[in-house]
């Protein structure tokens, strides 16, 4: 049976390594990641209806898996934009899926950003997740860059079960995410 290559990392290297720097006392106390959700906000989406279905298209290309519309919850004038208009799309990645998607992030994706420096190791919420924006959708393999209408960012967040983010940071760098020094 297949099993993800990160998976794998994480129940051989991971788990020994992090009980040993933090001394748990049980193998269940090491945090894991739960899931991994990507976002893309289309604001554009208001005046062409397009953009938003190329935008599931490319998100649902990068993560596997169908990506869905996210609507507005408020009225906002400042923005000619009403209640439950399709804003954007999101889709949640967990177990296989979500393992497949981090090592082609980590391996492929991350080394492909222009002028890259490490991702910044400020995006921890306090409860041990992270989250992360990317400023393109190229960097994917995934995206064909003759069918691209518009260039797009997204954001990525990483949700762990660990308590702090110190515990966060040391299990994604140990998973091999490139931080910043």
């Amino acid at each position: 049976m297949y099993k993800p290559r990160l998976r794998e990392k994480y129940l051989n290297e991971i788990v020994p390594a992090m009980m040993k720097q933090f001394n748990y006392s049980s193998v269940m106390e090491v945090p894991k990641i739960v899931k991994i959700s990507l976002n893309q906000g289309v604001g554009a989406a208001i005046t062409d209806k397009k953009l938003l279905d190329s935008s599931i298209e490319e998100l649902s290309a990068i993560a596997g898996q169908k990506a869905v519309k996210t609507v507005s919850r408020k009225d906002i004038s400042n923005f000619k934009l009403r209640r439950g208009m399709a804003i954007g799309a999101r889709v949640t990645l967990r177990r296989d899926r979500m393992f497949e998607f981090l090592d082609r992030l980590i391996s492929v994706s991350i080394p492909r950003i222009r002028d890259f420096r490490g991702i910044n190791d400020k995006g921890f919420d306090g409860r041990g997740n992270y989250s992360f924006g990317v400023s393109e959708q190229l960097i994917f393999p995934e995206i064909n860059i003759d069918k691209i209408n518009k260039i797009q960012g997204m954001n990525i967040t990483i949700v762990t079960t660990a308590k702090t983010d110190e515990e966060a940071f040391a299990l994604l760098k140990e998973f091999g995410l490139p931080f910043k020094n």
